[in-house]
């Protein structure tokens, strides 16, 4: 009697799979139609406490990673949203952590190297079609960015007429498209405000990153929080000054250990010149170490280590790529992936660590 039991139990189970499976395409239809209404109607900025919020769209280099894409953070100060550098998965990446590109208020580069631009066509796009905007978003930079921004809107101009062409005015206003280039000049003693209103500072501040000239580094206020993002640079005086006393300090960072590895294994597999090009990057950066000492001298709170390099695809690599900066930098250090969140709220001390993803 228990076995007719077991086994009708079994057909009634198998009749039930066989008939989700039949059903699998509207159910799934229905679920995406939800997931799609849900995400399309939510604003995440109205959940977010008033404060800075950093969200990490491209937390690596050149070099292909899974974890890391193309460098870009992403600013919130209060409701206005501010991304700083546009590498090569910013809009998708932007996308991803459930955020509307339409509301970028401003674009903020630090130098032009390739790595760092790459997505700005995209991401210039996504801006304007996503909330059919009637207004260029501005992209500022040291001089040259006249160029970069142009360069773009050349490139888009023929994708440009098809879209209008195809939607319509009303839809995708033709004044909306692309970039409007905000050039600024830099001093060497002191900071250059970029962008100011009644709780939010913005000032750039010249780091060293040669041959690669201008490069800057930013400082973020919002209220009573703060932050610094490095760019790319070698150990700078100028960036240890603008993070003094600052809440977080977004720096980039280079292992040289790691790097070696690569350079070892150019030269084993007869690939000299990429061996030399793997040695010669090592000059214009920072390592976690010495990102960790200048956070130690500046007093700042946090240190999220960005632009990663090289890969770290092994949990284990991590630990070699952090070796020693805890006995340099006593406060929180995190190496960055992309999606990673961080809240610091107004009139408060905490910083909150989660991921969008």
């Amino acid at each position: 009697m228990r076995l007719k039991k077991t086994t009708l139990t079994w057909m009634v189970l198998g009749l039930v799979a066989a008939g989700l499976y039949m059903a699998r395409a509207p159910i799934s239809m229905a679920i995406a139609k939800r997931v799609a209404t849900q995400r399309l109607s939510s604003d995440p900025l109205r959940g977010l406490p008033d404060g800075l919020h950093v969200a990490i769209c491209g937390a690596g280099s050149p070099m292909p990673d899974e974890q890391r894409g193309g460098p870009c953070t992403m600013v919130i100060a209060g409701q206005q949203i501010f991304v700083f550098d546009a590498g090569n998965t910013s809009a998708r990446n932007i996308n991803k952590m459930g955020f509307n590109a339409g509301n970028i208020h401003s674009i903020f580069l630090t130098h032009y190297h390739s790595d760092h631009i790459d997505g700005l066509g995209e991401l210039m796009l996504q801006r304007w079609v996503s909330n059919s905007n009637a207004e260029p978003v501005k992209v500022h930079g040291p001089i040259g960015v006249e160029t970069v921004v142009n360069g773009f809107l050349q490139a888009y101009s023929l994708d440009r007429g098809y879209r209008v062409a195809h939607h319509g005015d009303a839809v995708l206003p033709n004044k909306g498209f692309g970039a409007i280039a905000k050039s600024f000049a830099l001093q060497d003693d002191k900071a250059t405000v970029v962008f100011e209103n009644a709780d939010t500072r913005i000032t750039a501040f010249s780091v060293s990153h040669a041959p690669i000239h201008p490069a800057v580094g930013y400082q973020i206020r919002y209220k009573d929080r703060s932050m610094v993002i490095s760019g790319d640079t070698t150990p700078s005086a100028h960036v240890q000054r603008e993070a003094q006393g600052v809440d977080l300090l977004v720096h980039e960072a280079m292992s040289t250990d790691l790097m070696a590895l690569i350079q070892e294994g150019a030269h084993e597999a007869q690939r000299d010149k990429l061996a030399q090009l793997m040695k010669d990057i090592l000059n214009y950066h920072t390592t976690p170490q010495e990102a960790a000492d200048i956070a130690s001298k500046a007093q700042v709170n946090f240190l999220l280590l960005n632009h990663v390099a090289p890969p770290l695809p092994l949990p284990g690599l991590v630990d070699v790529f952090l070796k020693g900066t805890s006995d340099i930098f006593k406060g929180k250090i995190q190496v960055a992936k992309d999606g990673d969140f961080l809240s610091l709220p107004a009139g408060q001390k905490i910083i909150q660590t989660s991921s969008r993803y």
